[in-house]
């Protein structure tokens, strides 16, 4: 990623008021961007998009995606040249609860966003839709998932995902080949940081159990996944966004955005660092109940990404937790939300790629 090619530049966001989407608009205002978000209101009470009162730093209109006329309108009127797809349902237990609003969300919310790129016209040069590592058919590998790997899912949300790619695809290769549109999309792993108070999460139900004094209870404690730090995928989604807007076609495919390999760790080694980390006699225990189908095993390969678009994580996974916990105990302490952020996205900014 290059800092001052976003200077100046309009983005158009969807999903913007959610934990991934509340970063993205404090490092584009961090980079000089200007942010045109669609997005229903936050999505939990804490969010960060309201604690960094980052609706200061983004034109936003609340909305679903799941309304094609008005979001194809909010796109119009954006006048934006890129196009940022973050909206979905993205826990995998609210999935089985509510599949049909899953598929609606993440699966016709999709395909509405292509499709009001399609109605723009070549006013939208470039778009990155974003979706998930679980969108491979997880079949337990040791090995990471490369970007050929074959698209699945068990549970309505993967599912949900990996149908997203192939509408994504279907639209690429239907509508735009030979357009001046550049569509890719971008699979990123488990990304942490602070702010995110989403039910179901690895690091909110830990960092809520401790600070009420209270043992967490971890449901899967020896699956493995790929953790990364939030801002991480974040500058390979604007990296990536700068290869379709100078390059075009040549990387409108797919991408993965993940930790280096040895990052792949289990559950309870993140639960014994975030414990050691947020010590006052935090402690953790395994959940006694029978739990929802989840993949024990997940990694990604992001070996393309490094390669041709020469991406590289800037944090190692202990970083990534210390930074999480630092930004939670001083969000408790009463300090400013945007300011703890901001200070968090300077340092990162200033890291040598690994």
């Amino acid at each position: 990623m290059t800092p001052s090619w976003w200077r100046g530049r309009t983005v158009f966001i969807t999903g913007h008021t959610g934990f991934k989407g509340a970063w993205l608009c404090l490092l584009l205002d961090r980079l000089g961007a200007k942010v045109r978000g669609y997005s229903l209101p936050p999505p939990t009470d804490p969010s960060l998009f309201n604690l960094a009162s980052a609706y200061e730093l983004a034109e936003t209109q609340n909305a679903d995606v799941r309304d094609l006329p008005k979001l194809t309108e909010a796109l119009r009127q954006s006048g934006a040249e890129m196009v940022i797809h973050l909206a979905a349902q993205s826990l995998v237990r609210q999935s089985y609860l509510d599949p049909v609003g899953t598929y609606g969300t993440n699966l016709l919310g999709t395909v509405n966003l292509l499709e009001a790129v399609r109605q723009a016209g070549e006013g939208v040069r470039a778009v990155v839709v974003v979706t998930t590592d679980k969108c491979y058919e997880n079949r337990e590998a040791a090995r990471g998932y490369l970007e050929t790997d074959a698209l699945g899912g068990h549970d309505p949300y993967s599912s949900s995902k990996a149908c997203a790619e192939l509408a994504t695809s279907a639209y690429r290769r239907s509508f735009f080949d030979g357009t001046t549109t550049a569509i890719a999309s971008a699979r990123a792993g488990n990304v942490i940081g602070g702010g995110d108070w989403s039910r179901d999460r690895l690091i909110p139900d830990l960092l809520t159990a401790f600070a009420a004094g209270k043992r967490a209870v971890i449901r899967n404690p020896d699956a493995v996944r790929p953790w990364q730090f939030v801002l991480d995928p974040l500058c390979g989604y604007l990296n990536l966004m700068e290869h379709l807007m100078e390059e075009g076609r040549a990387f409108a495919e797919a991408w993965n955005f993940g930790p280096m390999n040895e990052e792949a760790r289990p559950v309870r080694w993140i639960a014994d660092q975030m414990a050691g980390h947020w010590s006052d006699g935090a402690a953790w225990e395994p959940s006694p109940s029978r739990q929802p189908h989840e993949a024990a095993y997940l990694k990604l390969d992001a070996g393309k990404a490094m390669e041709r678009l020469l991406w590289r994580p800037h944090t190692d996974l202990p970083t990534a937790l210390k930074w999480t916990a630092q930004w939670y105990k001083a969000w408790h302490r009463g300090e400013n939300v945007r300011r703890i952020s901001q200070d968090q996205i300077d340092e990162f900014l200033q890291l040598p790629d690994r």
